[in-house]
């Protein structure tokens, strides 16, 4: 064949093409699983550091082990749903359902003699998802701690939801107010009333994803509800 000719060139580069596709699947096939466990490890680290466990990625298997004792399913009724995984359970699916067919997974954390009730949060930021998880004191209204993350907020403006200074304010703050009605926690452009149980500090230079995770807070809350009414009666 004449190595200077067009079908040469054609079938050369189409050859390559196959070789370089199937070596590509090949790696994703074989790195899927590790993927997908770094994934579920990274997942109880989160569920942890809501708690104030800090770990790594690594330890975080064992150490869920040792404080994660219980998980379940509730519906927003309150519900128990039984046969559910809750570790399984993926928001991004559950939040496109109405309320009535969400499937609510809480994590029961008993650290030092306490138990805490752990909740996953997910909503819409600036640029794509963010999510993370809220862990509730015995009376089901006092946050113990939190953690967020996101996918694509802007880098050192709404990616501050990650940080510890970002996070530490929630420990303490209420979820419901004197009435008893379910308010979540208002993040405050330009600094929080210090005594305001229900308000914290937003991100300078990041209102939307503030606001957005305002808005997260609640919406991921309020199935809970009647759950935690009841709990707390």
């Amino acid at each position: 064949m004449n190595v200077q000719s067009n079908s040469y060139t054609f079938i050369y580069a189409s050859v390559m093409v196959l070789i370089v596709a199937a070596a590509l699947a090949f790696t994703a096939t074989t790195l899927q699983p590790i993927q997908q466990e770094n994934i579920r490890k990274e997942k109880m680290q989160n569920i942890l550091t809501s708690v104030g466990i800090e770990c790594s990625r690594d330890e975080a298997v064992d150490l869920y082990k040792k404080y994660i004792t219980t998980s379940y399913v509730i519906n927003s009724e309150g519900g128990i749903v039984e046969g559910v995984e809750a570790f399984k359970i993926k928001l991004a699916i559950e939040n496109k359902k109405v309320l009535a067919e969400r499937q609510l997974p809480i994590y029961e954390c008993n650290k030092d003699g306490a138990i805490y009730y752990i909740i996953p949060v997910r909503g819409k930021g600036l640029w794509g998802p963010i999510w993370g998880y809220i862990a509730l004191e015995g009376d089901y209204n006092t946050i113990f701690g939190a953690v967020f993350d996101h996918k694509a907020e802007t880098p050192g403006l709404g990616s501050e939801i990650s940080t510890a200074w970002f996070q530490a304010p929630f420990k303490g703050k209420k979820i419901f107010d004197e009435t008893g009605k379910l308010v979540s926690i208002t993040i405050v452009k330009g600094g929080a009333d210090p005594n305001s149980p229900y308000e914290v500090d937003g991100i300078s230079g990041g209102t939307i994803t503030s606001k957005a995770l305002e808005t997260t807070l609640l919406n991921s809350l309020q199935p809970y509800e009647s759950f935690f009414k009841s709990k707390a009666e």
